[in-house]
């Protein structure tokens, strides 16, 4: 048993498990905001024929606030340049922000035309993230990818949905 405990209480394991609950959660909180719209106003919503089905936006994020953890961690963990790896985490953070607030302004404000700035801005900062965790770590870059690609769709989704209602 101690030698699991030690593994679990070094440094290296507590920043891979803050680094995957940091997402995680806000995302939690995010599905919140998603789900006391998605019954409601999105529901009623006219939608473009490509909207996928409720179902998949739940693993599909989870998926995604795994991936995100993980890359955090590879740049969290690493020696780099002290600025550098600030200037990454902090575009993260900034992000992460923006992905949570968007949740709440299209599915509880109902303000998809806001909703579509907004992911706009969080495409460039997620993008910013990716060239900022690539200077530290190529793995972490490209585990934003699938991020990148999903937020991608997500902003024309958006887009038409604002146009569509």
């Amino acid at each position: 048993m101690w030698p699991i405990m030690a593994w679990f209480f070094n440094g290296r394991s507590m920043k891979l498990i803050v680094s995957i609950l940091i997402p995680l959660l806000i995302g939690g909180v995010a599905g919140f905001f998603t789900s006391t719209g998605v019954n409601g106003w999105y529901a009623d919503a006219d939608k473009p024929p490509f909207n996928p089905p409720n179902w998949i936006f739940a693993p599909v994020w989870t998926i995604l606030y795994i991936m995100m953890g993980l890359a955090l961690w590879l740049v969290w963990k690493n020696s780099g340049k002290k600025l550098v790896k600030q200037t990454a985490i902090f575009l993260f953070s900034f992000q992460l922000a923006l992905n949570f607030a968007w949740s709440f302004i299209f599915f509880y404000a109902h303000q998809p035309g806001w909703a579509f700035v907004e992911i706009l801005l969080m495409w460039a900062i997620i993008m910013l993230t990716i060239i900022w965790f690539g200077k530290i770590s190529p793995a972490a870059a490209w585990l934003m990818v699938p991020y990148i690609w999903w937020v991608s769709f997500a902003a024309l989704l958006n887009f038409y949905i604002w146009k569509l209602n």
